[in-house]
Formats: C-alpha cells, sequence, structure tokens
C-alpha cells in the first residue's frame, strides 16, 4: 500500500505538503498542488478514510434517512437509495443509511454525534417533525419530498400534483366519465405523506377541470385487499371505466382480478400506474405509466446537498465551532424546489371509454 511520505518523496514534497493539499486546511500553489495529485494518481494512493476525516475535521460521509416502513414500497426507495450512495461515491463521499422510523431523533443522533457532514430526507411528510430540527441543525440538508412549507428548505422531488392531475387528463381524453383511484396504504394518508397528498390534489383538479367523477379508495396492495377494494368501487360505482394505481404493490393483482371478471384491458377498463418504467413494463398488459424517476431524485439530491457544502467549505465553515463541520447556514446556496416534470407514456392498458347506454 503507498504510503502518503512516498506520495512525498515521488512529487518533491514534504509530506505535510501532501497533508495540506489533501485536507485542503493550508493554500498550497497550484504548480504544487498539481504536482502532488499527479503524484497520488500515478501511485494510486488512497488515503486512509478514518485519519482524512481527522485531518479535515470532516467526516465525509451523507447521511440518508430512508424509515423503512411495511406499507410503503420499498423498491423504490431502495433505488432511490442506490443513486445515492453511488452520486456520494462519485464525490468521494460515503452514505451512511438509517432506516429506523426514528423521527426527530435520527436528526439529533447525526447533528450531536458528527457522524455526517450533511443529511438527505426521504418518506417527507406535509407536516414533517423533522424539519424543525433540520432548520436548528448545522447540517446542509437536502429533502427528496416536498413538505407542506419549504421555506428555507431545498427539495427535490417528481412533480406529484402535475402527475395525478396528468392522468386524469389522459383518461378524460380517451372519453372516460368514471375512474377510481386505487391509492397506497391507509396509513400512507393518515400519516399526510407528501407524495400521496399531492397526487391525489393533483387528480382532483383534473377532475374538476374536465368533468370527471373520481372515486379514491386506499389499499394495502395485497391481492385480498385489492379484491375488496374492486368490488367496492363497482359497488358504488359500476359504470367506472378508467382506474388510475398509486399502488405498484396493487398493480398485479388489480390486472388478474379484472380478467377474471371478464374485464378485457383496455376495451372495458382502462389503467393507468404511477409506478417505475420495469414495473409497468413487466405485466401480461404493458401498463400506461408515469414514471417513478428515483435514479434522477438520488442523484440530484447529492448534487445539491454536495453544493451546500463546497459552498460552507469554501466560505470557511470549517473550524466553526461544530467540530469543523460545514454548517448549512455558512452555505451560500440559496435554498430551491426543484420539481422534476412527469412523463405520460401511453402502453396498452388504456383505450377509449367503451360505450355505455
Amino acid at each position: 500500500m503507498v504510503t502518503l511520505a512516498e506520495v512525498a518523496r515521488h512529487a518533491g514534497v514534504s509530506a505535510s505538503t501532501v497533508s495540506y493539499v489533501l485536507s485542503g486546511k493550508r493554500t498550497i500553489s497550484k504548480p504544487t498542488r498539481d504536482r502532488v495529485e499527479r503524484s497520488i494518481r500515478e501511485l494510486g494512493y488512497h488515503p486512509n478514510a478514518g485519519a482524512r476525516a481527522l485531518a479535515s475535521s470532516r467526516s465525509n460521509i451523507i447521511a440518508l434517512m430512508m424509515p423503512l416502513r411495511t406499507d410503503m414500497y420499498v423498491p423504490v426507495m431502495m433505488e432511490i437509495a442506490l443513486a445515492v450512495a453511488t452520486t456520494a461515491r462519485e464525490r468521494d463521499r460515503d452514505v451512511l443509511l438509517l432506516t429506523g422510523q426514528e423521527g426527530p431523533a435520527a436528526v439529533r443522533r447525526v447533528v450531536g454525534s458528527g457522524l455526517a457532514d450533511a443529511m438527505i430526507l426521504m418518506d417527507v411528510e406535509l407536516e414533517d417533525d423533522r424539519l424543525p430540527l433540520v432548520h436548528e441543525a448545522d447540517r446542509p440538508a437536502v429533502l427528496i419530498g416536498l413538505p407542506a412549507d419549504t421555506t428555507g428548505l431545498t427539495c427535490v422531488d417528481l412533480d406529484f400534483t402535475a402527475t395525478g392531475r396528468l392522468c386524469v387528463e389522459h383518461l378524460a381524453g380517451l372519453g372516460h366519465r368514471e375512474i377510481a383511484v386505487i391509492g397506497e396504504a391507509a396509513g400512507v394518508y393518515e400519516r399526510h405523506t407528501g407524495f400521496a397528498e399531492r397526487t391525489m390534489s393533483g387528480i382532483r383538479e383534473g377532475v374538476g377541470e374536465y368533468g370527471v367523477r373520481m372515486l379514491h379508495r386506499p389499499c394495502e396492495g395485497t391481492y385480498e385487499s385489492v379484491a375488496g377494494t374492486l368490488a367496492r368501487i363497482f359497488d358504488e360505482r359500476p359504470r367506472t371505466t378508467g382506474f388510475v394505481v398509486q399502488n405498484e404493490a396493487a398493480i398485479g393483482p388489480l390486472l388478474s382480478l379484472l380478467r377474471q371478471q371478464g374485464r378485457a384491458v383496455p376495451e372495458d377498463v382502462s389503467v393507468v400506474a404511477v409506478c417505475p418504467e420495469q414495473v409497468a413494463t413487466q405485466h401480461s398488459v404493458a401498463l400506461t405509466s408515469v414514471a417513478i424517476p428515483a435514479e434522477q431524485m438520488g442523484r440530484r439530491a447529492v448534487e445539491l446537498v454536495m453544493a451546500k457544502v463546497d459552498a460552507a467549505e469554501a466560505a470557511g465553515g470549517r473550524g466553526n465551532g461544530h467540530n469543523g463541520v460545514a454548517s448549512a447556514a455558512a452555505a451560500r446556496v440559496p435554498d430551491r424546489v426543484e420539481l422534476l416534470p412527469p412523463q405520460l407514456t401511453a402502453r396498452s392498458s388504456t383505450g377509449p371509454a367503451p360505450h355505455q347506454p
């Protein structure tokens, strides 16, 4: 293993100069810095992460708070987490994954212990009880999700309001006038989780604009719960011809049940899903869908939080009385909300509404 002293000899500088280049604690002339960095590359030197953290008063870790709940579709969350981890490594950062449902306690633990230089929060609720601590914390933070009040926060997410409206617009354009929404599990709405609430807000907007009648039913996503939900929908609204599904687990059971009931898709019933592309295309009927841009959201969250970290360090964030961690207050990066526009891909599961007498 190549040592720091060997890099110094190769570059013709002192070991302390190599250390300063790595830590950024002192200004080093560009020719000297270039020579040291060239030696690092040629020798394949990899500084010890622990020693580097001590030298720079930084952990080089991003904390990703991703509560795992039984009523959430875990594959999408893990896809976002993978994108976060991959992008962080590109920036020479590691990711500390916090999956417990700790709420504010997780934020306190990260901030109080110096575990991480920055935080990314997922599973954001409209009135998220972690946010007061995020506002007060000395750590740059980014939300993957949107609370009710985004003042002083940086957020990235799919525009779920526009997504809901787009689904209704598509079905209404095909002549459907009675639609049903098979939603997330009841607990997701009880927590006022942002993406689910905003999707329903957009659906209601579309229903009002296009003169469509809508019935919304939360659903656990199991075969039995989908069967019960579908039966109730047709009991209450027998003329339903369009479905919007925002529960990936419910898609397979729904298509199977419709087939068993002799309802052809899309000749008798049209289905639009809000789901990942791979979910939309894996069924016997390829689903018209609005994709969840999980990879893009994860990557962008890291880019936004690292912009805060870099700006704070450039502004002298190290040595600020908080174990040298770059503080959000020091970061001269404006807070912002980035909503990714939804893209609906029409496939085999939607068609013109059937004629009804």
